[in-house]
C-alpha cells in the first residue's frame, strides 16, 4: 500500500493537494502551494510581510530548532533558515517535498520529509530537540481528529517546544466578510477537505488548544495582509 493510499484512508485530501501542485509550472512555487489571490501569486511584498510576521510571532533566534508542519514546497520555509540553527519541514505531498528537497534543502541542518503532520509528531524519534513549531496556512486542512492529535502530541512528546505559531486560520465569526454571497453549508465549513478547510471561531480554537494543554494568545493579522479581514493567527505556549 502506498503512502498516499494510507493518507486517503485517514481522510486527507491528498489528491487535490498533490495533483494541484503537479499541475502548476515547476518554477512557480507560490502557485503550487496556492499562495495566490484571485488565482495570481501574491506579491513579494506580501511574502516579505508573512515572513516577518512568522519570525516576530515565533521569536526566532539563531539557536532555535524549528519544525514546520505542512510546509509545502519549502518556498516559505527557506526564508526562515537564517533565524534557526536547524529545521525540519514535513508535508504529505511527495511532489511538494521533492521540490523542497531539490530547491531548498541544505542537509543536514535544513531538511524536508514526506509525512502527514500527525504521523510525524507521533513517530519523530527525537522530539525533544525542537524548540519552536510553525504551521502556516495549513492547519485548517487537518481533519478534526488530526488537529486534536497534533496539538496533544506536540504537548506530550515535544517537551522542549516553548512556542507554536499557527498562522492564517479562517475565522468562522467573520465568515460573512469573505463569503459575500453563496455562503457554504455548515457541513462544508466543518470539512477539512473543502476549499479553505475547517473554519473555527477563536472560542472554538481556544477550546481545542486548551484540551491539549496549551495556552492561547490570538494575534490580529497585520492590516496590510491580503487576508487580514477574515483570518487570525494564534500563538500557543505551555
Amino acid at each position: 500500500m502506498s503512502t498516499h493510499d494510507t493518507l486517503q484512508e485517514k481522510g486527507y485530501p491528498v489528491l487535490d493537494h498533490d495533483q494541484y501542485a503537479r499541475s502548476q509550472p515547476a518554477d512557480d512555487f507560490w502557485a503550487q502551494i496556492k499562495r495566490t489571490v484571485n488565482g495570481k501569486p501574491v506579491t513579494e511584498e506580501q511574502i516579505a510581510l508573512i515572513v516577518t510576521t512568522i519570525k516576530n510571532n515565533l521569536g526566532l533566534h539563531a539557536d532555535d530548532v524549528l519544525l514546520d508542519l505542512a510546509c509545502g514546497n519549502g518556498a516559505l520555509s527557506t526564508r526562515l533558515f537564517d533565524r534557526c540553527q536547524e529545521f525540519v519541514g514535513v508535508d504529505l505531498s511527495s511532489y511538494l517535498i521533492s521540490v523542497a528537497r531539490q530547491h531548498h534543502e541544505i542537509a543536514p541542518r535544513y531538511t524536508f520529509q514526506e509525512q502527514s503532520a500527525d504521523d510525524y509528531v507521533r513517530t519523530e524519534p527525537q522530539p525533544e530537540r525542537f524548540s519552536k513549531v510553525l504551521c502556516y496556512g495549513s492547519f485548517s486542512y487537518f481533519s478534526a481528529e488530526a488537529a486534536q492529535a497534533v496539538l496533544q502530541l506536540l504537548f506530550q512528546r515535544f517537551s522542549q517546544v516553548e512556542k507554536i505559531y499557527l498562522g492564517n486560520l479562517p475565522d468562522r465569526d467573520r465568515l460573512d466578510l469573505f463569503y459575500k454571497e453563496n455562503r457554504p453549508s455548515d457541513a462544508e465549513l466543518s470539512d477539512h477537505a473543502s476549499r479553505i478547510g475547517i473554519w473555527r471561531s477563536k472560542d472554538e480554537f481556544a477550546a481545542l488548544a486548551h484540551a491539549a494543554g496549551w495556552h492561547t494568545q490570538f494575534v490580529s493579522a497585520d492590516p496590510r495582509f491580503y487576508a487580514a479581514h477574515y483570518r487570525y493567527d494564534v500563538i500557543l505556549s505551555r
